[in-house]
């Protein structure tokens, strides 16, 4: 009998039964001298003891403005220190911090807000086009009418207030700078008591999934959830306190604030946020000019900094490690990174929002085949099972849907039975969606997803396959492959190409290529050159998007979907 894609991952490594607040005293009170927190834009240093009087301070602030536990508090800003501050500020008092993604627009803010039921929101006054401030009074424009902390808002009845990290907002906003002075008003007792009380496997997060279709559904995420994540990732890095790591990914997403602020948290390394959103020139420098040993990006972010022309006369010896996950990557530029960035020890990670989100990774002694032509192996306590659309799991070496199951899996969608019912089975598996092939050592190698999956004439092609080919190809920097419809096969391919800086290619040479070295129905029918794809603020790649432009641009000329 053929041995069945399941695994479990190492029993040997105990969870952590803490808050996230008593992980992170528990590392004051080891490393309290030892820098913390570099945001290198506003010019904020921290050792752990700074960090911590600010985080206190703010947290019985927050319990002045009368927020109880299990009371939703929102984040909708950059990265920052007050980003960081006020995760573990909400944590220490039982709030429930709601992410709120940067780039949404006054609908978006609204529908979170209200269907979390937010009671404060803390906000930027602007980031690149976005005027938060503007669409924070188009939401409430009873702001200006009520006094702070006593709003009384028609579309959004629980919000009590809004918190600008401005210095002078306009009125209506409680200043950042005003709330540290609300402390006083809570005795550190009352403080005290108050985390005391706390449980570990109560909600203390929610992050709004950025589903293509439908609303956005809040993945709701428990200290138990988020700490043993960043800890089991950062004890995969091998991470201590003489570790440094540069994070430049958003800190709204769990790549961010779970393997980058709790990983860091859980093992005293530093946390260094090179801007307030990615820019590839900055974080290299800050690699280079804080001597950082771990830095972390998803595939795109790693290609811009290894296209950057700056980089050849930066200093970037320093690193040993990092991660490359939120996307899939591609085998060639792991393999740049690795010997032109110096991080031998990179790791890939897989996961999601709602399971916190690693639930595969990568190990510290795997060979550079495995790390770049697979995702791992499933996480310490956690389960992993590949199966078919019946629900059977599928022998080794077989395609089949990826199910995690485990300490990391979400507590459920905030305030949605049913999206939680649909996503969770009986058995308390989550179905991630990724198709995969696990081999005889457990590892894992995402092939695409269910609704990524191409059928042309019958035949299956995955786009993963065809991604990698492409980056074989000297000029190709980076490939995105989807399918659209097509009235003769179903479905044809097509092929989005960005270029390397200074290298020529045309849809004839390419099409040229691919006929040499593939299966004749691979090949796309169709090139698109583009200078970049589109992108959620996370750094994912919107194939969703992708096919819309595609189908508006070949239009009737695509229907006939001749050979290639």
């Amino acid at each position: 009998m053929p041995q069945p894609s399941y695994t479990r991952g190492r029993q040997d490594k105990p969870l952590l039964t803490l808050t996230i607040g008593q992980a992170f005293d528990a590392t004051v009170a080891i490393h309290g001298e030892r820098e913390a927190l570099v945001v290198r834009h506003q010019g904020v240093r921290y050792s752990w003891r700074e960090l911590a009087a600010e985080v206190d301070v703010h947290a019985r602030a927050l319990m002045a403005l009368g927020v109880e536990v299990g009371e939703r508090v929102g984040i909708w800003a950059p990265n920052c220190a007050q980003w960081c501050i006020l995760q573990l500020a909400t944590a220490k008092v039982g709030g429930i911090l709601v992410n709120i993604n940067p780039a949404y627009r006054v609908g978006e803010l609204e529908y979170v807000l209200r269907q979390s039921g937010c009671r404060w929101l803390v906000c930027a006054d602007a980031f690149k086009t976005s005027d938060y401030h503007a669409m924070v009074r188009e939401v409430v424009p009873e702001l200006t009418l009520h006094a702070v902390g006593e709003l009384a808002s028609e579309r959004l009845p629980d919000l009590r207030g809004v918190i600008s990290l401005a210095a002078e907002p306009p009125v209506g906003f409680l200043p950042w700078t005003a709330l540290a002075g609300r402390a006083g008003q809570v005795e550190l007792a009352a403080y005290e008591a108050r985390q005391q009380g706390l449980q570990f496997d109560q909600p203390v997060n929610i992050q709004y999934t950025s589903g293509t279709t439908g609303a956005p559904k809040g993945a709701t995420l428990s200290h138990y959830n988020l700490l043993n994540n960043g800890y089991m990732v950062g004890e995969s890095l091998g991470l201590t306190e003489q570790d440094r790591m540069v994070i430049p990914v958003p800190l709204y997403h769990c790549f961010g604030m779970v393997m980058g602020n709790l990983g860091c948290i859980t093992h005293g390394s530093a946390m260094i946020y090179p801007n307030d959103a990615f820019d590839a020139e900055l974080t290299l420098r800050a690699v280079a000019e804080e001597r950082a040993s771990i830095l972390y990006g998803v595939p795109t972010m790693f290609i811009a900094m290894l296209d950057h022309p700056s980089r050849a006369a930066l200093d970037l010896s320093t690193l040993r490690s990092g991660i490359m996950a939120g996307a899939t990557c591609p085998i060639e530029v792991m393999r740049k990174v690795i010997e032109q960035m110096h991080m031998a020890e990179v790791q890939i990670a897989y996961g999601m929002t709602e399971t916190s989100p690693v639930s595969l990774q990568t190990g510290p002694d795997d060979g550079l085949e495995l790390r770049v032509t697979t995702v791992g192996r499933t996480q310490p306590q956690l389960e992993t099972k590949l199966v078919d659309a019946d629900g059977r799991i599928v022998a080794r070496g077989e395609i089949g849907e990826l199910c995690t199951r485990g300490y990391s899996v979400m507590l459920g969608y905030w305030d949605n039975l049913q999206a939680t019912h649909d996503a969770l089975d009986p058995a308390g598996w989550m179905h991630t969606g990724d198709l995969a092939v696990m081999d005889d050592e457990g590892y894992v190698r995402i092939v695409g997803r269910n609704k990524d999956m191409i059928i042309r004439g019958g035949e299956n092609i995955y786009p993963r396959e065809l991604e990698e080919f492409f980056h074989t190809h000297p000029a190709v920097a980076e490939a995105q492959v989807v399918g659209i419809p097509c009235s003769k096969y179903g479905e044809e391919v097509v092929a989005w190409i960005r270029l390397h800086p200074g290298h020529s290619a045309s849809a004839e040479e390419l099409q040229q290529w691919c006929k040499a070295r593939l299966a004749h129905f691979k090949t796309p029918r169709h090139f698109r050159f583009v200078d970049e794809f589109p992108m959620t603020v996370t750094g994912k790649v919107q194939k969703f998007r992708m096919r819309e432009i595609s189908v508006e641009e070949l239009g009737e000329q695509f229907a006939p979907c001749g050979p290639a």
